[in-house]
């Protein structure tokens, strides 16, 4: 039985930085509601396979969808919840944006993935790493909503804590500084939220149900949004844009002139 992943919320919008910058996440316990669970759940069983937007559907065990905030008015609440809103823009700055925003429905006979990062911007030696003069900046992040209670044969999400310290990636390691892979072993309507650094996998569903997951990903400004398809051929819809507040725009790209503009 693997171990589970020891999930601490923090009291505050300073000790969930620290958090970030010490564990490389934070947890957000009931950071939806059972109405909000429900709605979503029901977005995503209503999405259908663009090709265009890279979609993933794989019949017998997975369907993957991209561009989530640009299907349904349900999406778009999570672009800027409460509390994981607020963290991302101190982490990343106050003109941060989404980079993408995935639906996940992950049924029986998902295989095992292995360790990886989804983003190593800086690779540096580990003494260099630990030296307490040294903090990188958070690139990129990403928040996961889990709409299921999680046990371990639904597939749970594993992570070795600590390891964005580690400087670089997993290169066959599995543990680091004498810590393996944890299970993110949450209820539903849970969130955490993790640096792109973090060793991490998505594990095998060997359950009888599937497993859903939304995920939305933060990052600097400086760092390209991906809403396939790409050369400027994708377009919002008109009855998103419609409805998208200020602080929404500006996290789907609507920002004001600065470097490079």
């Amino acid at each position: 039985m693997a171990d589970a992943l020891r999930l601490v919320p923090q009291p505050d919008l300073a000790s969930r930085v620290k958090a970030i910058q010490d564990d490389g996440f934070v947890y957000f316990p009931s950071a939806m509601s059972s109405a909000e669970i429900a709605e979503l759940r029901s977005a995503m069983d209503r999405l259908e396979e663009v090709p265009e937007y890279f979609d993933r559907v794989h019949e017998s065990w997975s369907r993957h969808f991209n561009n989530a905030f640009n299907r349904d008015e349900a999406f778009l609440k999570y672009l800027d919840k409460p509390g994981i809103i607020e963290l991302a823009e101190e982490i990343h700055g106050v003109d941060c944006h989404i980079i993408g925003m995935t639906a996940w429905i992950t049924g029986p006979g998902r295989p095992e993935q292995t360790l990886h990062v989804d983003y190593l911007p800086i690779s540096l030696p580990e003494d260099i790493m630990q030296d307490p003069r040294v903090n990188i900046p958070v690139f990129i992040t990403t928040a996961h909503y889990y709409l299921d209670d999680m046990y371990e044969e639904l597939g749970p999400t594993k992570f070795v804590p600590g390891s964005h310290l580690s400087g670089s990636g997993p290169r066959g390691e599995v543990e680091w500084k004498g810590a393996g892979e944890q299970s993110i072993l949450c209820n539903a309507g849970d969130a955490v939220i993790f640096r792109s650094e973090v060793w991490h996998r998505g594990s095998a569903n060997t359950s009888d149900q599937e497993r859903y997951l939304l995920q939305v990903h933060y990052a600097q400004r400086m760092i390209t949004q991906k809403f396939p398809p790409y050369l400027n051929r994708f377009q919002f819809e008109e009855g998103i844009l419609a409805q998208l507040t200020p602080r929404q725009r500006r996290l789907l790209g609507e920002h004001r002139s600065s470097n490079y503009d």
